[in-house]
């Protein structure tokens, strides 16, 4: 394609390394786990997903118990953490008996595992364009990060856009010209992509109410920097190494996202903070209890990493948005 159409932008380029419907990482494999590419934390821990589903339960409350809504999840992976979620929630049957399930996922390899994992009573989207018109509770774990993004490039007081070209038959990042303009020099991220589901979420959510979890690695407020990484078998390698064959990533915007969704954004936490507000600690403790000498070792390990600020609890952030006239979510206090 670039041989014969010329360079393409890093938003393009992500997108066909991940989503062309023959060759796209995505839709050719399952990506997760020990033979995968990566872990997830649904995967690391089922603690992670029953606190999502604690969380959903109180929400629900929050809103009022409506008699029927919506939880949605973006970028399902195996539904792993939609099993945890609807297992926790057990302990509500209202919630259950009130609730559809609704996944956005556009990988035929992962719809099949989710369904294998979830069973009937489970409606699968494209985008979110065709949610239901009904309240929404939205989680998205993992799944902005790997939405195209854009790269500009400001030195020397020019600004400049990062495009995928070919030199000497190989794949090399180079320069276009610009009208965008930035105040200091650095390598600046976009991602127009997340900013429009942001704004198409936060309409749903002011107009039918409800509110969105966004769990993903990235930084609270917007900055300069160069976050695009590519993972194969849980080691970082060139993005433009093994097109297709690896998994593509930057690092999310909090701040633009926030102010996409046009709603009630909540003052954002780490996923350590989130995490221990929830339980986890406790939650770990009473599972890992059952358990003896090296498994619950294991097993108190992997919800440390979720919580440690040197492993996931940092790095990850959580956002949480409602309609403009909600009622904050705990453990999230009210802006």
């Amino acid at each position: 394609m670039i041989e014969a159409e010329g360079p393409i932008g890093i938003d393009r380029y992500m997108a066909l390394c991940l989503g062309h419907p023959v060759h796209g990482y995505y839709m050719s494999r399952d990506p997760f786990g020990a033979a995968g590419d990566f872990t997830t934390a649904p995967e690391i821990s089922q603690v992670f997903g029953e606190l999502i589903g604690v969380w959903c339960v109180n929400a629900w409350v929050t809103l009022g118990s409506p008699a029927q809504f919506a939880i949605v999840e973006l970028g399902p992976g195996r539904g792993t953490l939609m099993a945890d979620l609807l297992r926790a929630a057990k302990a509500a049957p209202e919630f259950l008996a009130a609730a559809q399930v609704h996944l956005i996922e556009m990988s035929p390899v992962l719809r099949a595992a989710q369904k294998a994992k979830l069973g009937e009573g489970v409606t699968w989207h494209e985008t979110v364009a065709t949610l239901p018109a009904v309240p929404c509770l939205i989680i998205a774990n993992e799944f902005f990060d790997a939405l195209p993004i854009r790269q500009f490039e400001m030195r020397g007081g020019k600004t400049y856009e990062r495009a995928v070209g070919l030199h000497d038959g190989k794949l090399k990042v180079g320069l276009a010209p610009t009208d965008k303009n930035f105040e200091t020099e650095g390598v600046f991220e976009m991602s127009s992509v997340s900013l429009a589901i942001g704004e198409d979420l936060g309409r749903q959510i002011n107009s039918l109410g409800g509110a969105a979890l966004v769990i993903d690695y990235g930084h609270f407020y917007s900055a300069a920097g160069d976050t695009l990484q590519a993972v194969k078998a849980h080691n970082f390698c060139d993005v433009l190494e093994t097109p297709g064959e690896a998994d593509i990533t930057a690092h999310v915007d909090f701040e633009a996202l926030g102010k996409s969704f046009n709603a009630k954004l909540l003052p954002m936490l780490t996923q350590g903070q989130f995490l221990k507000a929830m339980g986890l600690e406790m939650r770990s403790e009473k599972l890992s209890a059952k358990l003896g000498g090296p498994e619950r070792d294991a097993f108190l390990a992997a919800s440390a990493r979720l919580i440690d600020a040197d492993q996931m609890g940092d790095l990850f952030k959580v956002l949480c948005v409602v309609q403009k006239d909600g009622n904050a979510t705990y453990p999230f206090g009210a802006t």
